[in-house]
């Protein structure tokens, strides 16, 4: 279990969810971990679960300076490797019942936090003599819904963002990719305080491909899969964990298999 030995690793909105199976699975394969939040209490308490290959940062991914002080943690432990923009706030509403404030609340977290961290890692990266940043977009970053106007807004940036920053990193062999969960099974998704899915929790998908509810683990294990070298020759590309949500939808009214 030695896929990140040696490897430093930041992971955004870590302190629970898909982030903090994230860190937990980097840990067990041998990287030392820093998990970045504003959830003190619960970032403290993973990472203190996790052991010596964790280690929690207050942060504010909007702010610069909490930036350099994440940073400036990870390198105390080692180069910096691996970056992963986890950290994301989901505001529904349709676009006449919203504002700026409220779309500007969302693109703060979701796009302009992922612009900061990589640019945070840049530097460290170059000096470490290769990284792999691997940001978290969505299903909502390859298609849209109604009411999800800033966050698919956001979600649909990251990719842009991403194959820019691919282009001008890879001659530094630091590699930049995106993630694209569908519906994932974690507090955003309602599961706050269930240990497992439900029949009612997956009934949405009960017509795509794969019918039910994506576990943050399998997030967690394709962002493993980019953070390792397994993955060295993948930049600027998107990668879906979605059941086959993008693929399409099971229809009742058609022949199936």
């Amino acid at each position: 279990m030695s896929r990140l030995a040696g490897k430093v690793a930041i992971i955004t909105g870590a302190a629970r969810g898909m982030g903090a199976v994230t860190a937990k699975l980097f840990a067990e394969h041998g990287a030392q971990v820093v998990i970045a939040d504003i959830l003190d209490e619960a970032g403290e308490a993973l990472a203190a679960s996790i052991g010596k290959n964790a280690h929690y940062v207050h942060t504010d991914v909007s702010n610069e300076a909490d930036w350099q002080r994440l940073v400036e943690k990870a390198e105390s432990l080692g180069p910096l490797n691996i970056l992963v923009n986890n950290a994301a706030i989901l505001h529904a509403s349709s676009i006449a019942d919203s504002d700026g404030d409220d779309y500007m609340r969302v693109i703060k977290i979701n796009q302009l936090g992922t612009y900061l961290g990589i640019r945070a890692a840049i530097e460290p990266m170059k000096k470490a003599g290769s990284g792999s940043i691997i940001n978290i977009s969505s299903i909502d970053g390859l298609q849209a819904k109604n009411g999800l106007s800033a966050y698919a807004s956001s979600k649909w940036a990251v990719r842009g963002l991403s194959k820019s920053a691919a282009i001008e990193l890879g001659p530094y062999n630091i590699r930049v990719n995106t993630v694209h969960p569908g519906g994932i099974f974690t507090a955003m998704h309602g599961a706050e305080g269930k240990t497992e899915p439900s029949e009612q929790d997956n009934a949405f998908y009960v017509n795509h491909a794969l019918p039910r509810v994506g576990l943050p683990i399998e997030v967690a294990n394709m962002s493993l899969f980019l953070a390792s070298d397994e993955s060295s020759y993948s930049t600027g590309a998107e990668f879906l964990v979605d059941g086959g949500w993008q693929a399409g939808m099971r229809l009742s009214m058609l022949p199936s298999s």
